[in-house]
């Protein structure tokens, strides 16, 4: 089973996006992220829930700001180069966001349905490892 971390800035778009994820047969789990709770990543520090994850599902907005947004992408990135992340919430303001090299993600337009959030986690997941 595919383990997925949700973090989204509003923890109960996070938990509804968890529980579509785990209707569809992935084991997943919601993260309110840095501006709710305490984000070791950060600090430079691995988190717990990352470290069991096969995939990362991240709200562009998850650290408030856009720029936020970008900085802690680039730290998950740092920590996490090969592990696949889908970012949700993306628009055209978000110039930061990479779908090559070493910052890669699967951007997601607007608030995604089961059908579009899966599908850009199996994308994700395909290009594992591409990221590097």
């Amino acid at each position: 089973m595919t383990r997925v971390v949700v973090v989204h800035h509003d923890p109960a778009v996070g938990a509804e996006q968890a529980a579509l994820l785990r209707s569809a047969g992935y084991d997943a789990e919601a993260c309110g992220g840095p501006l709710v709770e305490h984000c070791p990543v950060l600090e430079a520090h691995p988190c717990p829930l990352a470290d069991r994850a096969d995939v990362l599902v991240y709200d562009a907005w998850a650290a408030g700001s856009g720029e936020s947004g970008h900085e802690l992408i680039a730290q998950v990135r740092d920590l996490y180069a090969d592990l696949p992340l889908v970012l949700t919430g993306v628009d055209e303001d978000l110039a930061w966001v990479e779908t090559e090299g070493p910052e890669r993600v699967t951007p997601l337009r607007g608030r995604p349905d089961l059908q579009r959030l899966t599908a850009a986690i199996e994308s994700a997941l395909a290009d594992q490892g591409m990221a590097v």
